[in-house]
């Protein structure tokens, strides 16, 4: 059983295929140039399988595939598979953009993936372009019809920002209802990636909006899910809002991410991380068993979010290209 420095057990992990990605969205990487990290620089399946097992063997049981975009990653439903091969009732999951899901969801489904989360900022084709940065919607709205054919889970998440998708939250919230699919809500995380422009909103402000319509009631936590549950009590549909500048966000934390270039990173704010990548290359998996547990060990607390007014030295300096968020 993994077990962090603040007693919390940690069964998630989170790993990153990639940094590249087919979007600039303004609230993550908008002025990155279209890069690559060499290949070389990357841990192969293999490597990134090795870790993978002792965090299963050590209690690990849900695992969530990101980038930057996981499907710019060739041959994903690789790994996928040799997951799913090594524990079948292991929870798969991936979150990406949706632009390639279409032809990629019947691929993923038969390796074993089982959920998605799926970002839709926005209903309207030059609000998704300008979030986006290219025209978009279309082809991530096809994605997301073909997840649903093939039987794939899908939730939603939509980011809003203060005027460029504010106007559209219930509209997203009606779209995901119709689908029978669960949105959530994200707060806008501060960081110096982002352009400075942008500005988003606080739960309680994405809430009133939607109590423009709706009546609400709250449901709190499930375990250690990020998403605050909430009902609309007109019909019963339920929703979730991932708040990190709320106080006890971080309190039933149970993540670790591993990058693609084999950095463990204990907290999506900070930009602290220990690398296992050498150690997984000569195949010393004890070694990489010990740094997991320093990076266990030092997880930190709690981000800092939560601070009223974020001077610019408290803007996360984590790029989340590199850890999926």
């Amino acid at each position: 059983m993994l077990i962090d420095g603040h007693g919390r057990r940690v069964d998630y992990l989170r790993i990153s295929l990639t940094e590249r990605c087919n979007f600039r969205c303004q609230y993550c990487m908008p002025e990155k140039p279209f890069s690559w990290v060499p290949k070389e620089n990357l841990l192969s399946f293999e490597e990134l399988f090795m870790f993978v097992k002792v965090a299963i063997d050590e209690g690990v049981n849900k695992i969530r595939l990101t980038g930057g975009e996981p499907l710019l990653r060739e041959d994903i439903d690789t790994f996928i598979a040799m997951i799913y091969d090594y524990k079948s009732d292991i929870d798969i999951a991936l979150t990406t953009n949706g632009f390639l899901l279409a032809q990629s969801a019947q691929r993923l489904k038969n390796a074993g993936l089982k959920r998605l989360n799926i970002s839709l900022d926005s209903l309207k084709s030059d609000v998704a372009a300008k979030i986006a940065g290219k025209d978009v919607l279309k082809t991530v709205l096809e994605g997301i019809e073909k997840a649903l054919d093939v039987g794939l889970g899908v939730k939603l998440n939509m980011v809003p920002l203060l005027g460029i998708n504010d106007g559209e939250i219930v509209d997203i919230l009606e779209y995901s209802k119709a689908k029978g699919l669960k949105v959530r809500f994200i707060e806008y995380m501060e960081n110096v990636h982002a352009n400075s422009e942008i500005r988003g909103m606080h739960g309680r402000e994405i809430l009133s909006k939607i109590k423009e319509k709706y009546h609400i009631k709250a449901l709190g936590r499930e375990g250690a899910s990020p998403s605050f549950n909430y009902k609309l009590l007109e019909n019963g549909y339920e929703f979730g809002l991932i708040d990190p500048h709320k106080h006890d966000f971080c309190e039933s934390c149970n993540r670790i991410r591993l990058t693609a270039e084999g950095y463990l990173i204990p907290c999506l704010y900070f930009d602290e991380a220990q690398s296992i990548a050498e150690a997984l290359r000569v195949k010393d998996i004890k070694k990489a068993s010990a740094i997991l547990g320093d990076v266990l060990k030092n997880k930190p607390k709690e981000n800092r979010w939560d601070h009223e007014e974020l001077s610019s030295d408290d803007l996360s300096k984590r790029a989340f290209y590199e850890t999926g968020g």
